[in-house]
């Protein structure tokens, strides 16, 4: 856009015309100066002469009179040396034109750029950055002229990573650092090379920091879906090694409760049978989650209006919430959001996970609130507790399976809750509610998950 080829070549030709010019212009002015102390050495000559010889020393001066035509030509050295000032002028000012439209396009280019882009002199001080740049490390204009250590802790890793680089002088490609930002977990990869002058100087740095979140998230799921399917043979194996003898164990062990409360009435023995059948139910409901969770059947698909499943979810859980005084609110739009492709089932069971544990995060009691909503083309299910929140060391480890905190937990719930709304082509996150960084304390006010569910598309 900005590529001029003929400035280059237009200031050359101007700068040799001009100095031809010049040259030809002195030379001129040279000549008639020579010329003008002939002409006068001339005449006075002649003034001695006899008049017999005068008739020869006129058509001399005439052969020696150059002064006109010297002019002549000085005229036109100055025309053409103003000619060749004139283009010289007009390639200067064509090139402060283009050398101005190239740092606006370079701005352009660093103003539409996603990623970040800082850089900063030898002492580490922040020169220039972008509109992205600003926006993902939180700052204005006014911290340049400052160091890195002015972005805070948070990007601590940034001034890290330049003096690294100031001092090993080699490049760093990707480091990634993670953020609590209002709650949601933000994943920035930055990385830093030594910015050079033409003449190869070491002027400063260059650092880039790009938000890689969603690719982490997607990473992520991809790992959590990899992991449950090359659970499907196993699935099937436990099945059918440890599931068909257990069964028949539970069934002897029925058969021997039958028999002893005929022929004996021994409560320590009732308690040990009891302790075993209870033992024997618990892995039968453990294999049960795990093949559930391995499991790579497809859901049907029904339409499901999720308003009514909240509604349905929420007189299910209205006896036990009361017990827990657990106050439960439900925010549903007036309009119907729309309706989804899915199987209720399913989806009923995932309700359910989330609000059992929000209810069990809530030991005090507290509200559990239900939000439907409509985001672009997806339905939006936001299930909030008021309880402790979730620990930063586990909240990357909640989806596992068999990854529970609670002592009777099995540790399939959100697991299953995870690949249930993957089935259906969703998504599931969660985000820790935490008061005001104003609070002394900052307290942690609880956690929101949020399920996003595909519309159904008119037919």
């Amino acid at each position: 856009m900005f590529d001029n080829h003929d400035g280059p070549s237009v200031r050359r030709f101007a700068a040799v015309l001009a100095l031809l010019s010049l040259t030809a212009f002195a030379v001129t002015a040279v000549m008639m100066y020579h010329a003008q102390h002939e002409q006068e050495i001339f005449a006075k000559l002649t003034e001695h002469l006899p008049k017999s010889d005068l008739e020869a020393a006129r058509e001399l001066s005439g052969e020696l009179s150059l002064q006109g035509g010297l002019a002549v030509l000085l005229g036109l050295n100055v025309i053409g040396t103003a000619i060749a000032l004139a283009w010289l002028v007009r390639g200067y000012l064509s090139s402060e034109r283009t050398l101005e439209d190239v740092k606006v396009y370079s701005t352009d280019v660093l103003a539409s750029m996603d990623a970040g882009v800082i850089t900063t002199d030898r002492n580490g001080r922040m020169t220039s950055i972008n509109p992205s740049g600003m926006q993902l490390v939180d700052c204005t204009e006014e911290h340049l002229g400052r160091t890195l250590e002015s972005l805070g802790k948070r990007h601590a890793l940034l001034a890290e990573i330049r003096d690294e680089v100031a001092t090993y002088h080699h490049p760093i490609r990707d480091r990634d650092y993670t953020l609590d930002n209002q709650g949601f977990r933000q994943t920035l990869r930055a990385g830093c090379t030594l910015l050079r002058n033409r003449r190869g100087e070491e002027i400063g740095t260059v650092l880039h920091v790009r938000d890689v979140s969603e690719k982490e998230l997607i990473e992520e799921r991809l790992r959590r879906m990899e992991r449950y399917m090359g659970l499907g043979s196993l699935a099937a194996g436990l099945q059918h090694e440890i599931k068909n003898p257990l069964s028949a164990l539970s069934l002897h062990i029925q058969l021997l409760c039958e028999r002893l409360e005929v022929t004996t009435k021994d409560a320590e023995v009732d308690e040990l049978l009891d302790v075993l059948h209870t033992e024997v139910h618990r892995i039968n409901d453990v294999l049960d989650g795990f093949r559930n969770y391995a499991s790579t059947n497809q859901i049907g698909r029904t339409s499901v209006d999720v308003a009514i499943l909240v509604e349905r979810l929420v007189r299910l859980l209205r006896p036990q919430a009361e017990q827990q005084s657990v106050q439960l609110d439900v925010q549903l739009p007036v309009e119907m959001v729309g309706l989804i492709q899915g199987d209720s089932v399913g989806l009923e069971q995932v309700l359910l996970n989330l609000a059992l544990n929000g209810m069990a995060a809530m030991t005090d009691g507290g509200k559990l609130t239900f939000r439907l909503s409509r985001q672009d083309d997806f339905v939006r299910i936001d299930v909030r507790d008021e309880g402790n929140g979730i620990p930063e060391e586990i909240r990357s480890r909640i989806f596992d399976p068999y990854f529970t905190t609670r002592s009777n937990g099995t540790g399939m719930g959100l697991a299953l809750c995870d690949k249930i709304v993957r089935q259906h082509d969703g998504s599931i996150d969660f985000r820790v509610i935490e008061s005001d960084a104003s609070d002394a304390d900052h307290s942690v006010q609880g956690t929101e998950f949020t399920v996003l569910l595909p519309m159904s598309q008119p037919a």
